[in-house]
This record gives structure tokens, C-alpha cells and sequence, in this order.
């Protein structure tokens, strides 16, 4: 990878981009798995003791300890959307750092960037 490479590389929008069109044909291959999926996950991230944003730290810190380059885009910006801030993102991962030890180095990064990518999204939104 070339220098230039490396800032062009997207570990938010480009990994969901990566995976929208085999996503669509599966998601279309298998419907009744995908509708079960989408309703777990409503049931998930639905308010109660934890709010929505709390819920979205948790899972990018799960996808970041997985090493789930998709997870981490989905959770990155669904954290960025529930309005986490950098500060909170970055705690967050320093406890995968300290769980995970040499790969938290790693994907937490990832995780990181993917975060700021959406947050840029979402605050030029506002």
C-alpha cells in the first residue's frame, strides 16, 4: 500500500460499500433470516435501562475485539448517528486495548477512524 493509498482507505463508508451489493443478493436469497435479524436487532438497540448510544459503544467495542471490519463500519456509524463523542468512542476502545492487548492496537484504530469518518457525516448533518 502507497502512502496515498493508506489515506484513502475507508474503514466506514468503503467497507459498507464493499459489502452492500453480496449483502443485497443475500439478503434476497434469504429474506425470512434477514426480517428475524432486523427484528433482534430493533429489540436490541430499543431504550430501556441502556440508551441506544450506550448500546452503540458496546457493540463497536465487541465488533472491534471480533476483528469484524463490518461490524466495526456498522457500529462506528450507528455510534456517530446516536451522537457519541470522539472522547467516548476513544474510552471505549481503550478498554478493548487493555482486554485485547496486541490486536486491540489494531482494530481499535480501525474502529476509530470509522467513527470520525461518520461523525463527519452526521455533524455536517446538524
Amino acid at each position: 500500500m502507497t502512502h496515498s493509498d493508506a489515506h484513502t482507505h475507508s474503514y466506514g463508508k468503503g467497507v459498507q460499500a464493499e459489502l452492500r451489493d453480496p449483502a443485497l443478493a443475500l439478503r434476497k436469497a434469504i429474506p425470512e433470516v434477514y426480517e428475524g435479524f432486523n427484528a433482534l436487532h430493533s429489540a436490541a438497540y430499543t431504550d430501556g435501562a441502556l440508551d441506544r448510544k450506550t448500546k452503540e459503544l458496546i457493540a463497536l467495542a465487541l465488533a472491534t475485539s471480533d476483528h469484524c471490519d463490518g461490524c466495526i463500519a456498522s457500529h462506528a456509524r450507528g455510534a456517530a448517528k446516536a451522537g457519541a463523542s470522539e472522547a467516548e468512542v476513544a474510552e471505549a476502545l481503550g478498554v478493548c486495548i487493555q482486554m485485547m492487548g496486541g490486536p486491540g492496537t489494531v482494530y481499535a484504530p480501525r474502529a476509530f477512524a470509522a467513527f470520525r469518518e461518520f461523525a463527519e457525516t452526521y455533524a455536517a448533518r446538524t
